[in-house]
């Protein structure tokens, strides 16, 4: 099972810069509203574009989609672990959580 982070400590990783965010639910989704800094990788694209997006196998990586009920960040959380990426976790309270504590987001 995936490690969690909480909201305030992906903030802090995010603010330091030492944290790699993926956007679980990439497409419209992703290009309308998204944490600072991810990038997209969809569950279905995680065994074609992990190394593309994601090179560096020891670093921490965090994955998130839209609220608890997501299945897409455990999803590639998962895929990226079997791929022997070591630093995997999940927000699992997802940006939903992320915008209602008012914390900044980005778009295309």
């Amino acid at each position: 099972m995936t490690a969690l982070i909480t909201r305030e400590e992906l903030r802090v990783a995010i603010d330091a810069g030492n944290v790699t965010v993926v956007d679980a639910l990439a497409g419209e989704y992703y290009a309308k509203q998204h944490l600072p800094g991810a990038v997209p990788l969809h569950p279905g694209e995680v065994a074609a574009r992990a190394t593309e997006v994601l090179p560096d196998r020891t670093a921490t990586i965090v994955t998130y989609c839209s609220n608890p009920a997501c299945p897409n960040s455990g999803q590639v959380a998962d895929a990226l672990t079997r791929l022997g990426y070591t630093d995997v976790r999940k927000y699992k309270e997802g940006i939903q959580d992320w915008v209602e504590a008012g914390l900044p987001t980005e778009s295309l």
